[in-house]
């Protein structure tokens, strides 16, 4: 019985130190590999805010997080407008980084508007839509497909699917959710876009007033 007892401890104790050895490399693994991946999500954002602004050089000048109340789900709607000149100083627009819920789970653009307001680009940064079906909403609304919203402008525009008679927008195929998300997402961003400029153009007139007191 003792040596039974012995057994069962040493058995324990074996787990215990497996658990902590295996703990202790997988923290360690994640330590290591946190860096590069981070590096390169930093990439593939930098690249993105190129891609969706026209392409050409640019810098970014400013980064705005724009957090708004809850949705219907009880989750927090956050944006991050990422302000860009050209390489002559010259405004050339904001990205907007965007996440509605699609047919598979989230679904992130990045969206670039230019001074007016007309989208000059998009990207898509997260997907968990159906490959071969949602996934196709990283062409199908570019300015060769079927569904485009280049140029297009959402306060002018009817941003949404053809289908019902909601908007102008073909849907992607056999994917009217992941599309009609996708449209969701462009127009929160231009919405976000909205509300920052009208902040800014109250805190603005607010500085002028006490500057003219």
């Amino acid at each position: 019985m003792k040596k039974l007892q012995s057994s069962l401890t040493n058995m324990v104790l074996v787990l215990v130190a497996s658990a902590l050895v295996m703990g202790g490399i997988l923290a360690l693994v994640n330590h290591i590999t946190e860096g590069p991946i981070n590096e390169q999500k930093e990439k593939s954002l930098a690249d993105g805010i190129k891609l969706v602004m026209g392409g050409g050089e640019l810098t970014v000048t400013a980064n705005d997080t724009i957090v708004k109340d809850v949705d219907k789900d009880g989750k927090e709607e956050t944006y991050i407008l990422h302000h860009a000149n050209d390489n002559k100083g010259q405004a050339l627009g904001v990205a907007v980084e965007s996440t509605t819920q699609g047919f598979g789970g989230d679904l992130k653009i990045l969206v670039g508007f230019n001074p007016d307001g007309d989208i000059l680009g998009y990207t898509i940064l997260e997907t968990t839509e159906t490959p071969g079906l949602g996934a196709k909403a990283d062409k199908w609304f570019q300015a060769d497909g079927k569904g485009s919203i280049i140029g297009k402008n959402p306060e002018k525009n009817k941003l949404a699917v053809t289908k019902g008679g909601e908007g102008e927008i073909d849907a992607i195929t056999a994917s009217t959710i992941t599309s009609r998300a996708f449209l969701k997402a462009v127009n929160q961003a231009y919405s976000a876009l909205k509300d920052k400029d009208k902040d800014t153009d109250a805190k603005t007139g607010a500085t002028q007033k006490v500057a003219n007191q």
